[in-house]
């Protein structure tokens, strides 16, 4: 994509209301704008992160035998009646009446409407276990909704439910999902811990939050500091008939807890060094929470006696928008946003140095359809700015490469290579600095 024909909005200044460092950097940087109150439309380069985060979540979904569709943000009154959750749930319910004066609600999640689907077409327990999952757009009416879309009231989130006959089965769902997690956050290159959490209005005795640390996180956390190093479990796995509980009881043998679950007296046993008290972000959460919505909707399956059984439940959420606020916390200098290559809205950067200059151009313009031909994704800053503004909004929206290309680096044959992480420069010809690129021999 060619710098000058793409819609880049960058600001010099982020607005005086952007609190935390991800809302003004994706402000700054021309990935969200606000359109009302914790409601942002999605800009190209925020859309682009926003899609690649998507795209990872639904191939660990995938990997671990979970099966997508695509639910309703409209949802039904009655469905939530049924569940007994309408009346509980809340002012966060955003409630709606048609014109034919039906009672219906913007989906804050999407148990009940999962459970009618499954209700309505699974009916033997030779058809478990099903985990079904929803990447779709969610609504909370937040009474102070702050800190962009770390905390917005429209948000992008994936949900899956599983569905099995006995507690047991359950349970192998369960580890599914939180070994799935595991791997799906550290492919966007971030260190999530899961700790024990309170199950809230979604129900259940079984539930962890994945924390991701950060010194600008909303909340307090407590762990073990070897959760933090520890590798993910990685995608070769045998997930239909493995054993994965001994990589879950190696993370949950270890001391780990939400602000809210926290145990002091628990946490002070452990050794003073292996005691690691943070702030966290929250970006996944799942529960087990067995039959509570399967009795009161009569979701039940014949089981192998011929008795009608209402099925076990469990369900597992990831916040796909605001992962891009989690890892910006956690990913940044003060330079602007350091992206993970993983989820670069780009890989890389081309910054002509002198546009117009017919050397440089060429050089440029080779680049580009190189890398393009070897299917990265290219920005090329072919604008008339100054050097100094174009270092600037490449450093702002954080690509993990900057190809530099400058009249004097031209004509002694080389071309500059700066690691956005890093910041390390090496100057090479671009034929040496594309095969880097294209073979990814830049690590």
């Amino acid at each position: 994509m060619r710098l000058s024909r793409y819609f880049l909005p960058v600001l010099k200044e982020a607005p005086s209301d952007a609190q935390i460092v991800s809302h003004q950097l994706m402000l700054r940087a021309g990935m969200i704008r606000q359109e009302a109150a914790g409601i942002y439309a999605w800009l190209p380069l925020g859309l682009r992160v926003l899609n690649k985060i998507e795209q990872i979540v639904r191939e660990e979904m995938d990997r671990a035998g979970a099966i997508e569709l695509l639910m309703p943000t409209i949802q039904l009154a009655d469905l939530w009646r049924e569940s007994g959750r309408y009346d509980d749930y809340g002012d966060e319910m955003l409630r709606i009446t048609d014109r034919h004066k039906r009672e219906l609600l913007f989906g804050p999640t999407a148990e009940e409407v999962v459970t009618d689907i499954f209700r309505a077409s699974i009916k033997s327990y030779k058809d478990l276990p099903k985990n079904l999952y929803n990447i779709q757009w969610k609504f909370r009416d937040e009474r102070r909704p702050r800190f962009g879309v770390m905390r917005g009231r429209e948000f992008f989130m994936k949900d899956a439910y599983s569905f099995d006959l006995d507690a047991e089965g359950a349970r192998k769902s369960y580890n599914r999902m939180f070994v799935a997690y595991l791997n799906l956050f550290a492919r966007m290159g971030l260190k999530a811990v899961p700790m024990r959490a309170d199950t809230g209005p979604i129900g259940g005795d079984l539930s962890h939050e994945f924390i991701v640390l950060a010194e600008t996180g909303e909340s307090a956390v407590f762990c073990h500091k070897d959760l933090v190093e520890m590798p993910a479990p990685g995608p070769d796995l045998d997930w239909i008939n493995g054993d994965l509980q001994p990589l879950v009881n190696q993370r949950t043998a270890l001391y780990a807890a939400t602000e809210e679950m926290h145990d002091e007296a628990a946490f002070n046993a452990l050794p003073e060094d292996d005691r690691l008290s943070a702030r966290g972000i929250e970006v996944g959460h799942i529960f087990s929470f067995g039959t509570k919505y399967s009795e009161p909707m009569k979701a039940t399956v014949q089981g192998p006696d011929g008795q009608q059984v209402p099925v076990q439940m469990g369900s597992y959420g990831v916040g796909v928008s605001r992962l891009l606020g989690a890892i910006i916390e956690a990913s940044h200098d003060e330079g602007g946003i350091i992206w993970p290559e993983s989820v670069a809205p780009f890989d890389v950067g081309i910054v002509n140095m002198r546009q117009g200059d017919a050397a440089c151009d060429e050089v440029c313009d080779k680049a580009y359809a190189a890398l393009k031909a070897a299917g990265k994704d290219v920005l090329y800053d072919d604008t008339d700015a100054r050097g100094g503004a174009k270092f600037a909004t490449m450093d702002l929206i954080g690509l993990p490469w900057q190809l530099i290309v400058g009249p004097k680096g031209v004509a002694e044959g080389v071309v500059e290579l700066k690691n956005r992480k890093t910041g390390e420069r090496q100057s090479a010809s671009l034929d040496a600095v594309l095969e880097q690129l294209v073979k990814g021999k830049t690590a």
